[in-house]
């Protein structure tokens, strides 16, 4: 039975927790009385399943079951997890936090608040200790923050429940240690918001100049090194005191204006607003978020290719997620070892997938499969790996821009030092293209064929005397040329 969450307040925020827990295998109920809730939460949806699972290399679960409920009590009914989204307004928290424990006293309560403390919203509670901040950023189904923050009436093993269930919708629960005003990372944003109003307004910079100072440089830096990491760096070899040292002193000089406030008038908000249309007004909102997850996608790939920042939450999420999957799998079958999605750069100029790509999509399949049997990264980090000696590769169909890919494995033949296999790359049923590899176990420092492992050994024989039973792809053998059947 599929777990419940309950989400109170489907706008942006509350679409994309809806998104994040749905696409993760849970149960969602939405309530918002919104008349536009539901088509706002089916776009948002369309959304995350066209780029949540192009970060996965985990097959997803099968997507959870979404209802609209009329009421908060019909929503949070049987629920594990409640997620409050609704606006920023105190007393409207207070109410909504009221309701849902009328008929959920003891289910957690996760507040999406970007500004009040958890203390705040805790007042007048019926039980103030379910209560807690779970602040996440836009798009929630992509970004994996969620700063959660506690008081101290909140109970530690509620905190590390609801941190955990953050980590199994791949989400990376930041613990903030002390309450505070619009705790860490919207302060920040509060302070570069503020200084961009004063440049705009004393006519410094336009909108768009701003952002490209951003977007061009800095913005690159801290996306995979946040800020402490990044100067650092920039402090040369004799690192951060050199930094402090050299940059220290500025603090003192008057380059910027943190401690004033521009007036927040008519005429303010006609000027960003009427700047903002000129930059970006010729996409819809949907276009820009669209391009927005594009653009997301491609930079959190690239932290996951290396391990790196909110990369390392999305290689972890996926290890989480295969343990359970390849133990419900079937032995006796082809295994499903990757899913993937043809994204803007594997495209050639015939719009077709790049050759270098089925082959990027066929070892995606094996590294899946070698981790499975226990010869992942810390089996090569002892020494011993699988290397590939022969590949044979059949292109049959072509691949497009946004298809979604399946990447399956069967066991031709092993033995102690060889591993003989089949790798399918599907869309949907259609078999795009057909790979047949032999791999040979290595020493690495003696750099010749050994024995693997018998822990590695024990875990694929029972793979490869169930995949004997299946039968031998007619492709499978083939020289180069031959023609087909």
């Amino acid at each position: 039975m599929a777990r419940k969450a309950a989400i109170i307040g489907g706008g942006v925020i509350g679409g994309g927790w809806a998104a994040r827990f749905l696409l993760n295998g849970w149960d969602v109920a939405v309530f918002d009385p919104d008349p536009q809730a539901e088509r706002k939460i089916g776009e948002v949806l369309a959304n995350a399943r066209a780029a949540l699972p192009a970060l996965s290399d985990v097959p997803m679960p099968a997507e959870g079951k979404l209802s609209f409920a009329g009421t908060i009590t019909e929503a949070v009914e049987g629920a594990e997890y409640i997620q409050e989204s609704v606006s920023e307004r105190l007393e409207l928290k207070h109410r909504v936090f009221a309701q849902i424990q009328q008929s959920a006293p003891e289910t957690l309560i996760g507040s999406s608040t970007s500004g009040f403390k958890p203390s705040e919203l805790q007042e007048h509670a019926a039980n103030p200790g379910t209560i807690f901040v779970a602040h996440p950023f836009n798009p929630v189904y992509l970004l994996p923050l969620a700063e959660v923050v506690p008081s101290p009436k909140n109970a530690a093993r509620d905190i590390e429940r609801a941190k955990e269930i953050l980590r199994e919708i791949g989400m990376f629960p930041l613990h903030v240690r002390k309450e505070i005003d619009a705790h860490i990372a919207d302060r920040f944003l509060e302070a570069v918001w503020r200084e961009a109003l004063w440049l705009v307004k004393d006519g410094v910079a336009t909108t768009e100049e701003i952002d490209e100072a951003i977007r061009m440089g800095f913005g690159l830096r801290w996306g995979q090194m946040g800020l402490f990491e990044t100067y650092r760096v920039a402090g040369g070899e004799a690192g951060m005191k050199h930094f402090m040292a050299q940059f220290g002193p500025c603090l003192q000089w008057p380059w910027t204006k943190l401690t004033d406030v521009p007036e927040f008038n008519d005429e303010l908000v006609d000027l960003i607003a009427g700047q903002s249309d000129a930059q970006s007004g010729h996409h819809s909102i949907r276009e820009l978020e669209r391009i927005r997850d594009s653009n997301l996608i491609g930079f959190l790939r690239a932290l996951k290719d290396r391990n790196w920042g909110a990369g390392k939450v999305l290689r972890e999420h996926d290890a989480r997620r295969a343990v359970a999957f390849h133990d419900a799998a079937p032995t006796g079958a082809p295994l499903v070892m990757a899913q993937m999605q043809v994204l803007p750069g594997w495209i050639d100029y015939n719009g077709h997938m790049t050759e270098s790509r089925y082959l990027f999509a066929a070892s995606e399949t094996s590294d899946a499969f070698l981790r499975l049997i226990g010869a992942g990264m810390d089996y090569v980090a002892a020494g011993h790996s699988y290397y590939t000696a022969e590949t044979h590769i059949m292109h049959l169909g072509e691949c497009k821009l946004g298809d979604r890919l399946t990447g399956t494995l069967q066991v031709l033949g092993a033995d102690e030092k060889r591993l003989h296999v089949f790798i399918r790359i599907q869309r949907g049923d259609e078999v795009v293209a057909s790979l047949e590899q032999m791999l040979l176990h290595v020493d690495m420092k003696a750099n010749k064929t050994c024995a693997a492992a018998p822990g590695v050994l024990a875990k694929l024989d029972p793979i490869t005397q169930a995949h004997k039973a299946l039968p031998r792809p007619e492709a499978a053998g083939r020289f180069v040329g031959q023609r087909r059947a």
